[in-house]
């Protein structure tokens, strides 16, 4: 990785924010936190061999009892992108950038671009190896990597990093593009928060092709309402942040950028069929394990296409990826076998299948609108009842408790009200704020609905109400693998312990053969 600069004789070969991560040569980036201020850790920074300290007034002091040299400025995290892009010689504009942001849907639209991608650089590479073969000169190359960075995880070609959010920090973020094109990533597709866009952490980012999803209540402990929410969000369709828009018709505020708040040009879509869109869904058929339709585009384009997850929202999820990867470039028909080739996405309507006779399945969803849409969608292909296990996050936003109490007990026949990552609050306190909501839903409007604190407990007494041809879902973790009680992160997966709730009650089933 190519040094940007010299600091009393040492290179500077990288930067971090965080301490324990310095490696000689390094810039260490002290950070002023809620509870401690980076340059508290300066010292630990230098014994690793740090070669500089970038801090505000706060820590100059502190930085420089190091003896290193210290470079003050009033907001460090504002400088931290452009000095990262700097330093490792701006890794992402060798790169395809897509970003993708919205309240739901940003990691399937992600998983299902990064298929496309891969279907295309697969179809290119191809296509050489045909042409160098008719040369007779055994040319050609191989199908090029692709990158994805989000929530779930991040991935270089096939190798899998451990995600720790949803949009990295501008200084991990912009060292993994530096590795990516080391290891000759073309493309790379990426979840883009609101927190990155007001923290600065995709500073230094040109996206190609920007992709706007949806907008709901959320991260109100964050932002200040849903203008403040959506002016986060649209800071990615500046000409600063981005060079193309791929914009959901649909939604009222994806119209706003349509009609004139994007500063860089927009491709509409929609899953409804608008009429106004550039490209649209019709003859949607919605099953079991996904949907089929067809994507109608400019100029007379028409694909066939598929979601490989089912729901009409991921219809949505799957035409807007399809549409960036024509934005991008990509053959419209390429894009679309290559959206629909994509297995399925971690904890994003996942199956768990032990051989019940009903269907069980794992979600991420954990906002109102997203628990209302795939209970919507698995009713749709469920001949029998829903039992649904739901909890609310603690030390975030509060107001959502109430409506995703009401949204379960409404539209599931069993809501079984549990914890999700309580964290630092009391768990029966959000769960009375739950059962709050559901009471409020008229007795003959509501499913049954239970309480249960721990959520094993909870997910193995919605698979005990369970017959066949019903639903369990259990809902609001999705892919992830520990629970957050007390400030202590105990080991958790839904997925496994959902199968092996199936698993403990059909073996409760079978007959007991004793001699």
């Amino acid at each position: 990785m190519p040094a940007a600069a010299d600091v009393a004789g040492t290179a500077v070969t990288g930067i971090t924010h965080d301490s324990r991560a310095v490696r000689p040569g390094d810039v260490y980036a002290a950070l002023p936190g809620a509870r401690f201020h980076g340059a508290d850790f300066a010292n630990q920074a230098a014994d690793l061999g740090a070669a500089a300290v970038l801090t505000d007034p706060a820590g100059r002091e502190r930085a420089a009892a190091t003896g290193l040299p210290v470079l003050v400025v009033d907001e460090p995290r504002a400088r931290m992108g452009a000095l990262a892009v700097s330093i490792y010689g701006d890794p992402g504009s060798d790169l395809l950038q897509i970003g993708i942001t919205g309240t739901s849907g940003k990691t399937t639209t992600a998983y299902l671009i990064d298929g496309g991608l891969r279907a295309a650089a697969e179809r290119a590479a191809q296509e050489e190896q045909r042409e160098a073969a008719l040369r007779g000169d055994g040319g050609g190359r191989r199908a090029g990597l692709t990158g994805l960075i989000g929530t779930v995880e991040s991935r270089i070609g096939d190798e899998r990093l451990k995600s720790e959010r949803t949009t990295p920090e501008a200084t991990d973020l912009q060292a993994l593009f530096a590795v990516m094109r080391e290891r000759d990533v073309r493309a790379v597709t990426m979840e883009v928060s609101s927190h990155a866009l007001v923290l600065g952490r995709v500073d230094g980012c040109v996206f190609d092709v920007a992709i706007f999803n949806n907008l709901s209540p959320e991260h109100m402990e964050f932002h200040s309402g849903m203008e403040d929410y959506f002016q986060a969000k649209a800071q990615l369709f500046t000409k600063a942040r981005s060079k193309a828009g791929v914009v959901n018709l649909d939604d009222e505020y994806g119209k706003r950028l349509a009609a004139g708040e994007s500063e860089v040009p927009v491709t509409t879509f929609s899953a409804e069929g608008h009429p106004d869109a550039d490209w649209r869904a019709a003859d949607v058929e919605v099953g079991a394990l996904g949907s089929t339709f067809t994507a109608l585009g400019p100029d007379g384009v028409s694909v066939r296409a598929a979601s490989p997850l089912p729901g009409p929202f991921n219809v949505a999820n799957a035409l807007a990826a399809i549409t960036a990867l024509v934005v991008a470039g990509v053959d419209p028909q390429t894009a679309a076998d290559g959206v629909a080739a994509v297995p399925g996405v971690p904890g994003r309507l996942e199956r768990i299948d032990a051989g019940q006779d009903y269907l069980a399945v794992v979600d991420y969803a954990h906002k109102t609108d997203a628990v209302e849409s795939v209970l919507r969608a698995l009713r749709k292909v469920t001949g029998g009842r829903i039992h649904a296990v739901l909890g609310c996050g603690g030390d975030r936003d509060p107001h959502k408790r109430k409506p995703m109490g009401a949204a379960v007990a409404r539209l599931a026949d069993t809501a079984v009200l549990t914890s999700d990552n309580p964290r630092g609050e009391d768990p029966l306190a959000i769960l009375a704020t739950m059962l709050a909501g559901a009471a409020e839903v008229p007795v003959h409007e509501r499913g049954t609905v239970l309480v249960e604190e721990e959520r094993a407990t909870a997910i193995a007494a919605a698979v005990a109400r369970a017959e066949p041809g019903d639903t369990v879902i259990v809902a609001g973790k999705g892919h992830e693998q520990g629970q957050d009680i007390a400030g202590v992160v105990r080991s958790f997966d839904d997925r496994q312990v959902l199968r092996e709730a199936i698993e403990a009650s059909l073996n409760s089933q079978q007959p007991n053969h004793q001699g």
